[in-house]
């Protein structure tokens, strides 16, 4: 009985680092009650509903929190503009262009007027970088900043790509390279060093990231993704939950680590796989890609100027296994998660 988490009153007692994110997630939806005909299922990166027969409103709700969100040295301009991003992301993950965009904000009551135009500025940078406008939203007196985005746009429902459609023997691609965001932190928060034309880039990847979204819209475009996800809560963690969602698993047979990051690792005595694998915030896609269609995909990302880069297969074994020159081990489910992360 010692493990038992029931309080008298018959409800658990559980606690949210406990729980942990995915699981107070999971717990809310259980108790929604289901919209009929729903075109995105609960769990994937963005929400939607039928405007008719077969565009759909495309929906996406996330907020940046300053204790958790916010690490030192990001201005209040980068902060916002990032609130803007982190939901650009997903947007791009489904082949969607976002168009408008609501802003709650809760600030401290003591917050100065100079902080406040530095917000709206960098809120409105990000909305235009990626041609949506604000238009509206809210504002309140918080004990702690908070930047919550509500994203709009439209799309053909038979044009996004959801979590759900690998199969195995389909090609698992993404659209760059792994663990900056990862390195970057480390560099923020634990006095971590290297040498500072490196520490720029890495640092640029946690204050400044960029949506893929011009790659999201061309991979849309091209027909050939049967499953995509943003990346942002890791690498690893985003190969289980297209896995989940799709009944497949991953043989991966080159991690995408950045040049920079295996320097940065080297330098500090850290593991690089470990930074690409398991570190949050990249805000790269990750997809899976019919066999037959990768060079449709391939073309269609570079005439963007973006990059594509295969990393494995899809398998009917359902686990997800890193191979490399024949050494064969696991994949674990773990990323950035609120309430047992810490910043």
């Amino acid at each position: 009985m010692g493990n038992d988490k029931t309080g008298s009153d018959g409800y658990s007692s559980e606690r949210g680092t406990d729980l942990g994110e995915r699981k107070i997630i999971e717990i809310l939806s259980s108790h929604f009650e289901t919209m009929p005909n729903m075109p995105v299922p609960f769990g994937d990166d963005v929400s939607a509903v039928y405007l008719d027969q077969k565009q759909v409103a495309v929906l996406k709700m996330d907020m940046l929190v300053g204790k958790t969100d916010v690490p030192r040295n990001m201005s209040l301009w980068q902060a916002a503009r990032k609130a803007i991003v982190m939901n650009v992301s997903d947007f791009a993950s489904k082949g969607a262009q976002p168009k408008a965009a609501l802003v709650s904000l809760g600030l401290p009551r003591d917050i100065m007027r100079k902080d406040i135009e530095e917000i709206a500025r960098g809120l409105n940078a990000g909305a235009r970088e990626y041609d949506a406008y604000i238009i509206g939203g809210d504002t309140g007196e918080a004990s702690d900043l908070i930047i919550s985005i509500s994203l709009f746009g439209t799309a053909d429902k038979t044009a996004l790509m959801l979590r759900n459609g690998a199969k195995p023997g389909d090609i698992l691609a993404v659209t760059g390279f792994f663990g900056k965001s990862a390195s970057g932190l480390r560099l923020l928060l634990d006095n971590y060093s290297l040498s500072s034309n490196l520490s720029e880039v890495l640092l640029n990847a946690v204050c400044m990231p960029k949506a893929k979204l011009k790659e999201g819209l061309a991979l849309s475009e091209s027909g050939a993704i049967s499953a995509s996800i943003d990346s942002s809560d890791g690498l690893a963690w985003s190969l289980h939950e297209i896995g989940k969602m799709s009944q497949v698993g991953f043989i991966v047979n080159s991690v995408p680590v950045a040049d920079e990051v295996k320097r940065f690792a080297k330098f500090n005595h850290l593991d690089a796989l470990e930074l690409a694998l398991y570190g949050g915030e990249e805000y790269e896609l990750v997809m899976t890609i019919k066999s037959k269609d990768w060079a449709d995909a391939e073309a269609a990302v570079e005439k963007v100027g973006g990059c594509l880069l295969p990393i494995g297969k899809a398998t009917k074994d359902k686990q997800i296994l890193l191979d490399v020159d024949g050494q064969k081990r696991v994949i674990e489910a773990r990323g950035w998660e609120h309430f047992k992360s810490k910043i």
